[in-house]
């Protein structure tokens, strides 16, 4: 068990042993995520410097068949950027060079370290910027959002990330380096860049990310909505989008949460006494059109039952508002030592029903649930706060999760929308994939990595595959050609 020193000799080699870490006291810094529910110490931690030193570091993995796992700034809330201590955990965190930035094409070239926001700020003064902003978008890697295929508030209007992708250098796990799609899209054969953003890092590692670059609206319009309860609340986003309207960004926030931020440095002026909150932004070229529709949505806000709208008069004030929304996870985190943030997906419609059995799940484990989310995709986030040195609580907040993603399933929706599946969803992919399907997804897993090394043991439960399962009742497993793959 454990990385051998001759791998990790040989790694030393190509990046320097200053960039190797193998001491218990180093490895410790990698052992989690941004989950605190897994922890896993890997066998050593690599830092390439360059893109070069990258790939021949995956080379000399490939060579000597040594598992590895790719890990960005470690935001992630799957366990997906977890490693074993029998394999190498890649830190891209000093791949940050912005390569190229292309106004008259829209688009930019970085290295997969880059964080989000310093994208942006890159491409401000040209009038663009790079619309997928997580929560995280402060620390979070571009590398990483093409992994887990991250989403954020204006996802809505403008889609994930997997829409603002066009080109991608990867280093295949066999050490080979391919370029998939180009940088002015892709209008002909499969879809490779589709494949690739959201492979949570088992097809390879992406090397230099070609990114679509969307002009910065001209006006915007935010405003604030208080609601009674959850129900009233989930009702107005249901009527927004029912009369035509796509905001670039529909926001709730919960009492629990609402009270949580009022009482933390994030402090954004959200009324303490309301059931939950909803933060709408609407932008575009125009604005008088864009006044407009605000104009709109906030008469609809007060008749679906808003006790107060709030309108954004300057940009200072926009940004106090969405203070509280960005900032919730870190204000959450002053509620108890250890913050689960689920994250699962439901038809819009259905959100008033699963948010009261959000609430009766809490209420059932005795733990405590605050909610932010975003509503207009119906993509839900339910942040447990706990103590991870509590047994007890442990098990209450595994089994409450458990429910909550059944819930949400059985209302028609799925166990994951933007934090991916990694490590913690693993069980709960049998509940929307039959054993076929999942043999079809591992089929396609195998000719990017047949040898099974790139972050192995994560999103696919190999157990839940149909030739397994024919395999330990005692039958002989088909060929994989007829099983669809299935392992």
């Amino acid at each position: 068990m454990g990385v051998p020193a001759r791998v990790t000799s040989a790694l030393a080699g190509v990046v320097g042993r200053g960039s190797v870490r193998v001491a218990p006291a180093e490895l410790e810094t990698y052992a989690s995520d941004g989950l605190p529910t897994h922890h896993s110490r890997p066998g050593a931690v690599v830092l390439p410097g360059t893109r070069e030193e990258l790939v021949r570091v995956v080379q000399l993995l490939a060579y000597h068949r040594v598992p590895f796992v790719a890990r960005g700034a470690g935001t992630g809330l799957s366990g997906g950027a977890l490693a074993d201590a029998d394999a190498v955990l890649i830190s891209l965190t000093r791949l940050t060079r912005i390569l190229e930035v292309d106004p008259a094409n829209r688009l930019a070239v970085v290295e997969p370290g880059v964080v989000n926001t310093r994208l942006t700020a890159a491409t401000e003064p040209h009038g663009l910027h790079y619309a997928p902003d997580p929560s995280s978008q402060t620390v979070c890697t571009i590398g990483g959002n093409v992994a887990e295929n991250a989403g954020g508030p204006h996802c809505l209007k403008y889609g994930v990330t997997t829409n603002h992708i066009l080109e991608l250098e990867v280093v295949l796990p066999d050490g080979s380096v391919t370029t998939l799609g180009s940088k002015h899209g892709e209008p002909w054969g499969p879809d490779l860049v589709g494949l690739f953003v959201g492979s949570e890092g088992m097809f390879g590692i992406a090397t230099r990310i070609t990114v679509r670059l969307t002009p910065l609206p001209k006006a915007v319009r935010t405003l604030l909505a208080d609601f009674e309860t959850l129900r009233i609340a989930g009702e107005a986003v249901s009527a927004i989008i029912g009369h035509g309207f796509v905001p670039a960004a529909l926001e709730m926030i919960d009492r629990n949460c609402i009270r949580a931020v009022e009482a933390s440095i994030y402090a954004a002026g959200y009324p303490t006494d309301a059931g939950a909150v909803l933060l709408v932004e609407l932008d575009g070229a125009a604005e008088a059109v864009v006044v407009a529709e605000g104009a709109e949505v906030e008469r609809l806000l007060r008749a679906c039952g808003a006790r107060t709208v709030q309108v954004a008069s300057d940009a200072s004030e926009r940004e106090r508002l969405w203070q509280g929304r960005k900032k919730a996870f870190g204000a959450l985190g002053r509620v108890n030592r250890d913050l689960f943030v689920q994250d699962t997906v439901v038809p819009r419609s259905a959100l008033p029903h699963v948010l009261e059995q959000v609430d009766r799940i809490a209420l059932a484990h005795g733990i405590h649930i605050a909610n932010v989310f975003h509503a207009g995709d119906g993509n839900l986030h339910p942040n447990i706060a706990f103590d991870s040195r509590d047994p007890d609580q442990l098990e209450r907040v595994e089994r409450a999760s458990a429910e909550i993603l059944e819930v949400c399933v059985a209302a028609g929706g799925t166990i994951t929308g933007e934090h991916g599946v990694g490590a913690d969803k693993l069980r709960y992919m049998p509940l929307i994939f039959d054993g076929d399907t999942l043999g079809a997804m591992r089929a396609v897993h195998l000719v990017f990595d047949p040898d099974e090394i790139a972050n192995p043991g994560k999103v696919l439960p190999i157990h839940a595959c149909r030739d397994w399962r024919r395999a330990a009742a005692g039958g002989a497993p088909a060929p994989m050609a007829a099983a669809g793959g299935g392992a």
